[in-house]
């Protein structure tokens, strides 16, 4: 798979069908309307191709604060590969990119990418003012020779999946519906740093995550988890929060995890967490024996739940 940050970088031998947009966590409605593409692209010999962007265009225009990526660019490709896309354009979005007017990006889209079929959603709209929107575009196809595909939103419960509902879900720590959005469960990275090892004082050693600042995260409290690193993958239980039955002085919450039937040494090396199901909220005990025992209970519990669930 081709993976390039401009358009004039790409290398096509063959037109394509292009969907655009954000997919940020590639999530069940963007793998619907990507697997449509896919499938259509392949069955007819077309490249099937993927133009997204970074900085989300939402940052850049309305000042997104951080904490805001479900994936990093690198992740939503090797996501989209699995698709089945032939090529992603990780397209630098800025305030010149923005200003681009629709019928020029549209120009730039056929000369680059080869454009055949553009796929997207009823509300989907292109350069700057959302100019592009579906009309514009298929009344551009017709002059240019591109057609272009309406896909309906995919519905969970009534409501439609999307990567706002997603931040909302991780914010309000429920991961096991951030699983069902995704198809999949949330997953963490992050570089195992020094902490103030207070962990390993009590017989429960974490390894403490530095995650890149923008990402989002699921809200303070307990989890059941999967922790993947080079040496394989383990259960574990991470705590995310400010540890008040210390002092709870942490400018912003820590990410730590303590991983079961393990022992090593972990720093400096990238551990992914795969987060399963929220236990409790964080909480603030009378004394250190207080907490040792409620780590232990939550223990328990997330061997329980996740053998059950590789079952």
């Amino acid at each position: 798979m081709q993976h390039v940050t401009s358009l004039e970088d790409l290398r096509l031998t063959r037109p394509s069908c292009l969907t655009i947009g954000a997919f940020d966590g590639v999530h069940r409605g963007h793998q619907v309307l990507i697997g449509d593409m896919v499938k259509r692209a392949h069955t007819t010999g077309r490249a099937a191709m993927v133009l997204t962007f970074y900085p989300h265009p939402s940052v850049v225009l309305r000042g997104r604060r951080p904490a805001f990526y479900i994936s990093t660019p690198e992740e939503k490709a090797e996501y989209l590969s699995t698709l089945g896309v032939d090529a992603v354009v990780t397209h630098l979005f800025n305030q010149e990119v923005a200003n681009i007017t629709a019928a020029d990006f549209v120009a730039r889209l056929v000369g680059h990418a080869r454009l055949s079929e553009l796929w997207c959603g009823a509300d989907f709209a292109l350069g700057h003012n959302r100019q592009g929107d579906v009309p514009f575009l298929r009344a551009e196809g017709e002059r240019r020779g591109f057609t272009v595909n309406v896909v309906d939103p995919v519905l969970m419960e009534g409501e439609v999946i999307s990567s706002t509902r997603i931040r909302q879900a991780l914010r309000d720590g429920a991961v096991e519906t951030v699983a069902r959005y995704l198809g999949r469960p949330f997953r963490l990275p992050g570089q195992v740093v020094e902490g103030a090892q207070r962990g390993r004082t009590i017989g429960i050693p974490t390894a403490n995550l530095a995650v890149w600042e923008e990402r989002a995260f699921p809200a303070v409290g307990v989890y059941a988890c999967r922790a993947e690193h080079a040496g394989g993958v383990h259960p574990a239980v991470a705590n995310i929060g400010f540890r008040p039955t210390f002092d709870g002085r942490e400018s912003k919450p820590t990410i730590e995890a303590h991983l079961l039937d393990f022992s090593g040494d972990l720093y400096g090396s990238m551990i992914t967490l795969e987060f399963i199901a929220r236990l409790r909220p964080e909480m603030k005990f009378p004394g250190v024996e207080a907490l040792v025992a409620q780590i232990q209970r939550d223990i328990s519990e997330a061997r329980q739940i996740l053998a059950n669930r590789e079952a």
